[in-house]
């Protein structure tokens, strides 16, 4: 009869368990002076060798001629635990005997001695799953023991076993196993079984099991099943999986906004016959992976990708913003819950979902307004256009030319004329301002503002006013409200304007050390002096009052 390879290449000493060597040099230690403990506990998740090191110890224990890498598997002991016919060692799954009754059979049985070998081993696999009572009956035996019983328990959920059963056993904690090991241990195993493995082959099964060494040798059987070379490709359509290069393309489609390869994508993998929950959390890990390249300084730490795989990875986290891949991510994980309950709509739910990750806009959430105003501030910082209808090079400069403007008289009976915009944007006649709607064109961040004054004022936003009104509220909370519900700009002059709702407001912070006040939180937040004369205390017009909140002007500049 067939046996499935991970049993058949099941480690048999513990220098063959791979990536736990923090665990098996003590075990080791343990069977060269014979000191063992009465109770062990090995957690971690699945495919890490906790119940292999269980058989492994088992054998160590009852060995008759001991080695440097514990069982020597040559006595009368080892092959009979081998073999499985040794009455001494107990296996039992917790999952399906978690009843008290189970555990009171063990308690009975353990005044016993061994029938055969020097000490009766119990192995309980799973043990999380016992039940109140039962680990109630375990605990007393489970303390004091007789000297002939070793309890090994073994789990992949440590956080529901009792902290009474914990403390009396000695822990071991199993790590995933790295993707080096996972491939150094399949290449092992192909080159014994006369497989033809790529190494980029090895490397995508390593990744694809997760740090588990019983998935991947399960996946590796799997792919040569058919008797063919296992390559990359193979490997890839063996498990269903786009790949990195398929990914990577969704990336890019989404970034750019094409809709057409997006509907392609899916309607191929719906077509290979390729699970899309597989797709989709193939995708959220390619997220995963732009965010860490996002958001720390040693990316190659955290990520397993060869050079060629880390360069385009960092070309596609290019077209994205921590904001937005943030936001994006919320998506994806709440599609995959939503797949996950409906599986007859899975792809209906994939494109719905694709297509809201191309446009903020349709989504109204905190996140999708953080990641509009990210992508802005970056292209404000970098100079970059974003989505422009006009190419850049066509677009007009701001230029101030008198000749455009109505005379002076114009404004006497006027309120003040006002335009704001993160961009700067060609100044309008006062005839065509509610007629046309200005063409955005690249520079530098700032508001215009064309007012009545001769010289026609740019003032920019005072990124620091926060800042200030934060330092005045502590002075005077009283009249921290009107500082907060004002506006801040600087002038091409240096001088600071400060633009309150209406009068009641301006005679309210002018009263009293409010003005020095001001002046004080002003040259702690500008890092420089701030006189009397440098800071003009203005009126907000009504005109410019009933346009939209700057949170509104910045949108519609940044997205035209």
């Amino acid at each position: 009869m067939h046996q499935a390879l991970y049993r058949k290449w099941r480690p048999s000493n513990f220098d063959e368990v791979s990536g736990q060597e923090h665990i098996t040099s003590i075990l080791k230690y343990q069977c060269r002076t014979g000191k063992f403990s009465h109770a062990y506990l090995f957690c971690g998740s699945r495919g890490t060798g906790k119940t292999s090191c269980a058989k492994i110890l088992a054998k160590a224990v009852n060995c008759e001629q001991p080695t440097e890498a514990g069982p020597c598997g040559k006595c009368a002991a080892c092959r009979t635990i081998d073999t499985g016919s040794a009455t001494d060692v107990l296996e039992m799954d917790a999952a399906s005997n978690n009843g008290v009754d189970d555990i009171r059979d063990i308690r009975d049985e353990v005044i016993y001695a061994p029938s055969e070998l020097k000490y009766r081993v119990y192995i309980i696999d799973e043990v999380h799953m016992l039940s109140t009572s039962a680990f109630n009956a375990l605990l007393k035996t489970l303390e004091e023991p007789p000297e002939h019983v070793v309890f090994v328990l073994a789990t992949t959920e440590l956080q529901k076993l009792p902290a009474t059963i914990i403390s009396r056993c000695q822990r071991f904690d199993f790590r995933r196993i790295s993707t080096e090991a996972l491939s150094a241990r399949l290449h092992l195993i192909a080159r014994a079984e006369g497989f033809t493995l790529e190494d980029e082959a090895a490397r995508l099964i390593a990744r694809h099991a997760q740090g588990g060494m019983r998935d991947a040798i399960s996946l590796l059987e799997l792919c040569a099943g058919n008797h063919l070379p296992i390559t990359a490709d193979l490997v890839t359509d063996t498990i269903g999986s786009a790949g990195r290069e398929g990914m990577l393309r969704v990336a890019n489609a989404i970034a750019s906004r094409n809709y057409e390869a997006l509907f392609d994508i899916i309607d191929e993998t719906v077509r290979s016959s390729r699970d899309l929950a597989v797709f989709w959390q193939d995708l959220i890990t390619l997220y995963r992976d732009m965010l860490v390249l996002k958001t720390t300084k040693n990316a190659a730490k955290y990520l397993d990708l060869t050079d060629s795989e880390q360069t385009a990875m960092i070309q596609a986290a290019a077209g994205f913003t921590r904001e937005t891949l943030l936001w994006q991510l919320g998506l994806l994980e709440d599609a995959l819950f939503s797949m996950q309950k409906s599986h007859n709509i899975k792809r209906t739910i994939c494109e719905i979902t694709l297509v809201r990750l191309c446009d903020p806009l349709l989504d109204t959430s905190t996140e999708s307004i953080l990641s509009r105003l990210s992508k802005l501030e970056e292209a404000a910082l970098t100079g970059t256009p974003m989505n422009r209808s006009i190419p850049v090079a066509e677009a007009p400069l701001l230029v101030a030319d008198p000749n455009e403007f109505p005379p002076e008289s114009y404004f006497v009976d006027e309120p003040v004329y006002e335009m704001q915009a993160v961009t700067q944007r060609p100044v309008l006649s006062a005839k065509s301002a509610t007629a046309e709607k200005p063409v955005s064109a690249p520079s530098t961040p700032s508001v215009a503002v064309v007012s009545n004054e001769p010289n026609r004022r740019v003032l920019r936003p005072l990124r620091a006013w926060s800042e200030v009104v934060a330092r005045i509220a502590e002075r005077n909370p009283m009249v921290a409200p009107f500082f907060k519900q004002a506006k801040a700009y600087s002038s091409e002059e240096g001088k600071l304007v400060i633009k309150f709702a209406n009068d009641f407001a301006v005679n309210m912070t002018g009263r009293g050390d409010t003005p020095e006040t001001l002046r004080a939180a002003l040259s702690v937040a500008l890092d420089r002096p701030v006189s009397k004369d440098d800071v003009l205390i203005e009126v907000e017009s009504a005109s410019a009052s009933a346009q939209n909140s700057m949170l509104d002007l910045i949108l519609e500049a940044a997205e035209e």
